[in-house]
């Protein structure tokens, strides 16, 4: 009898942290213990304690309602394997567990535990399940996972839900080979997920709701991640866009990645997923909205050309979206290009003719890294592309030589490699500074027969900079036809005259008639003057002049504008760095083709028509006859 007395007495270290334990309580009653004392490990077995012989094993006291602080010196119960506190009062410092070698399940949430040691990691060689969700941890100034809980090789569950997280979340979390559930949703965590998580075998991983500047950079590495069945990363600033590869978690169910920066088309490995649940709402997401496989989907808030699942965007839509991949997604873009229609005016550097049709890309210094993509070929009525002052490199797609009506490409301060393609339209490309590419490249403006064309021809040109000053002329080779005379060899050149040119203005300016009307409805000030001549007058039948009356005073000057304005009038006319540009398509519109009933009179030089800007904007244009210079 003695000897059994001896081996069913609690062990003494062990019954003294238990009676410490029973001591810090405001309320111990609950707990149902002997109020005399007594063996925890004894007969009869106290409530919510099992033991292994004399050694404590487990504490379970879950929702119990207990109040007060743990024993400081809980690490002493040294066969300690499971310990299950979740769901009471408990507050105060968290004492270490250092040395609890064989603890394996830990259950410490929902409570207030307000502190947590340094070393409380340490040697917890055999934990699988560790809870420290809903505790206010170092609420000041936040706390982070210590390298020591690494060593815990047989972690499985590590949830630590709302008790202030801070800073990156850790690199070692993705190289633990055991680790399944990682729930770390609502703390304080930034930076991008490590690229240590790649291929790691998590099933669930919440990272959602994050304070302060949230968590950030690509979500590539979760759709490496085979074996997740619920993702949650919203709440974040998580950016670009979701990787195709997404198709592969092929046991995934629930994925939540609202409110993020997301941008670009929804793969559509993605729409074929049969996810339970579905939330991509506020994000940037474009292009079409997809049929999706999943139960529940919700899309709102984001930038998509159509709201009904399955329908298309417009062509010129698309076009414009795939270049703004290759670009990878400038914010400014991102925010402006939205819907179905790129001429309704909030596409920010979209200009459109007035057939509604793209026909000016106007994006110098927008951010804008890369390539140029094939897609923009689709865009068949371009006729203006400026891209200067970027960080665009690669190659020019050679399907972009397919633009017809293309006569201006600059493409001036970016990185864009050799070789060219070779254009067989007169164009102004601009290529300085690229320094792979030399000042006048091989191949840059061949004309048809595929030979090369010196940048002094009049049919193309490599030019130094796109925007001239107001000191000099530059010549425009848009290479357009008049319908009338298309076997003819005409071509239009466009000069736009500085204020410094006044002798060769009074002299050009002779033969011009001045047709002059009231002001516009908007009271908008007309460009003050706009001369057009041949380049090669050997090589000209037919040659458009155009002056526009300035509306104050009647007068004819020349254009000097400092900044940068617009006349929406059909295809767009715009005043940029003093230049004025008029389409000749506009030209025949605003004068009915050179229709003998807008003709206001007849000179040595040639023959004058009237015409009028949708703006209100009166103009008079020549048209020279065949050898006048």
């Amino acid at each position: 009898a003695f000897a059994s007395l001896v081996f069913t007495v609690t062990d003494p270290n062990d019954l003294s942290v238990i009676n410490e334990f029973r001591k810090g309580l405001e309320n111990p009653e609950a707990l149902k213990w002997p109020e005399n004392g007594g063996d925890p490990c004894g007969s009869p077995v106290w409530p919510h304690i099992v033991c292994s012989g004399s050694r404590i094993q487990q504490i379970q006291v879950m929702g119990l309602g207990l109040k007060g602080p743990l024993p400081q010196n809980l690490n002493k119960l040294s066969r300690l394997t499971h310990l299950g506190l979740q769901k009471n009062q408990f507050s105060g410092k968290l004492p270490s567990f250092s040395g609890l070698s064989e603890l394996s399940f830990a259950y410490l949430d929902f409570n207030q535990f307000d502190t947590i040691p340094l070393d409380f990691f340490d040697g917890l060689v055999n934990l699988q399940v560790l809870a420290l969700d809903e505790n206010p941890l170092n609420a000041t100034s936040g706390w982070s996972l210590p390298n020591g809980l690494q060593d815990s090789a047989q972690l499985i569950n590590l949830t630590m839900i709302n008790c202030n997280l801070a800073g990156p979340l850790p690199e070692f979390l993705g190289t633990m080979s055991s680790l399944e559930v990682l729930l770390l949703s609502t703390n304080r965590l930034s930076g991008p997920i490590p690229g240590t998580f790649k291929d790691a075998v998590l099933k669930m991983l919440w990272l959602n709701d994050q304070s302060g500047d949230g968590m950030s950079g690509s979500i590539d590495v979760v759709a490496t991640m085979v074996s997740l069945t619920h993702i949650w990363l919203h709440g974040n600033q998580f950016s670009g866009k979701i990787p195709v590869e997404i198709g592969n978690i092929t046991n995934l169910k629930d994925l939540s990645v609202n409110t993020n920066n997301l941008v670009g088309l929804i793969p559509e490995s993605l729409a074929n997923m049969r996810l339970d649940n579905l939330d991509l709402n506020n994000n940037h997401f474009m292009g079409p909205v997809p049929k999706f496989k999943a139960t529940n989907v919700s899309f709102m808030s984001n930038s998509f050309c159509q709201t009904k699942q399955g329908a298309v965007c417009a062509p010129e839509v698309m076009a414009l979206l795939e270049f703004l991949d290759g670009v990878n997604y400038p914010s400014r873009l991102v925010e402006s290009w939205s819907g179905n229609n790129p001429c309704d005016g909030r596409w920010w550097g979209i200009s459109c003719d007035d057939n509604q049709k793209v026909s000016v890309i106007n994006l110098p210094k927008s951010n804008l890294s890369g390539t140029l993509s094939p897609s923009i070929a689709n865009l068949v009525t371009v006729t203006r592309i400026y891209l200067e002052s970027n960080n665009l490199s690669g190659f020019v797609p050679s399907s972009w030589t397919s633009l017809k009506s293309l006569s201006i490409l600059d493409l001036s301060n970016n990185n864009i490699s050799p070789p060219l393609p070779k254009f067989t339209t007169p164009l102004k490309l601009v290529l300085n500074g690229n320094p792979k590419l030399t000042s006048n490249p091989p191949g840059a403006n061949p004309s048809p027969n595929n030979s090369t064309t010196p940048a002094d021809s009049p049919t193309s040109s490599v030019v130094p900079s796109s925007r001239p000053n107001s000191s000099s002329s530059v010549i425009f080779k848009p290479g357009e036809q008049s319908p009338e005379k298309k076997d003819s060899k005409s071509k239009i050149a466009i000069v736009v005259v500085p204020i410094a040119g006044s002798l060769l203005l009074v002299f050009l300016a002779i033969p011009l008639y001045i047709y002059v009307c009231k002001k516009s409805k908007d009271k908008h000030q007309a460009p003050t003057a706009l001369v057009v001549h041949p380049r090669d007058p050997s090589d000209s039948d037919n040659v458009v002049k155009i002056a526009i009356a300035n509306q104050t005073n009647g007068s004819l000057s020349t254009v000097n504008a400092s900044g940068s304005a617009s006349i929406h009038s059909g295809e767009s006319h715009m005043i940029e760095a003093g230049n004025l540009l008029i389409s000749v398509q506009v030209l025949r519109n605003v004068t009915k083709n050179f229709s003998p009933e807008n003709e206001l009179g007849r000179g040595g030089f040639g023959v004058v028509y009237k015409g009028e800007l949708d703006d209100g904007t009166q103009i008079a244009v020549k048209r020279m006859e065949a050898g006048i210079v």
